[in-house]
């Protein structure tokens, strides 16, 4: 079994040195600050534009259904600012000089990408009604869900409000989201937050 605090370093240190690939100062916080896992300023420009990181990381399974990462509702809590930011990282845990394959998502977009895959957990095909009744605290997030926003590290600097979204853009009305949803401002709704699903 791997040592989570190892994939969890691995993880940090690899983002830390892809953005200083793209020119920001990247230094880790220390254990314990909530929200944050990497402050970055960007040393080029007149603007030196500063960003905050949550990394999450896993290794990857043998079974592509099992990619996906764990996000509890502290991790879903909506953004407090333009420049929060999520990367999620898979690293191989085999051949271990692979690049990690490494998701840019604004936070806010995370939280709506969370609800999104908890409500397809919970009615997914064949399931009997009444099974999975689990909260939004064991809610989870796929690479199926996030695929768009692989390797984007180009959003990094661009306010978080203003990126495009690319988590699914259709809800079904049987997934539609219920009046309790954990955040206090669901970015669901929030026009400003970028994050605006369609519903049928």
């Amino acid at each position: 079994m791997a040592d989570t605090k190892m994939t969890k370093s691995a993880g940090e240190h690899w983002v830390c040195s892809v953005l200083a690939r793209y020119g920001w100062g990247a230094a880790l916080t220390r254990d314990g600050l909530e929200r944050t896992d990497i402050l970055a300023v960007q040393t080029g420009g007149p603007e030196r534009k500063a960003i905050e990181v949550q990394v999450k990381s896993i290794n990857r399974s043998k079974q592509e259904a099992k990619w996906w990462w764990q996000l509890g509702v502290k991790s879903q809590q909506a953004a407090r600012s333009d420049h929060e930011w999520y990367a999620l990282v898979m690293l191989d845990p085999v051949q271990l000089t692979a690049v990690p394959r490494t998701f840019i998502v604004p936070r806010d977009h995370i939280a709506a990408a969370a609800w999104i895959g908890h409500r397809n957990w919970q009615n997914e095909p064949g399931v009997p009604a009444g099974r999975r009744n689990p909260g939004m605290e064991h809610a989870r997030v796929g690479t199926d869900i996030v695929a768009d926003y692989e390797d984007r590290w180009d959003l990094l600097g661009t306010s978080t409000k203003k990126s495009p979204h690319h988590a699914p853009a259709v809800v079904p009305r049987t997934r539609c989201r219920p009046e309790s949803w954990p955040p206090r401002r669901s970015p669901l709704d929030d026009e400003t937050s970028g994050v605006v699903l369609s519903r049928q």
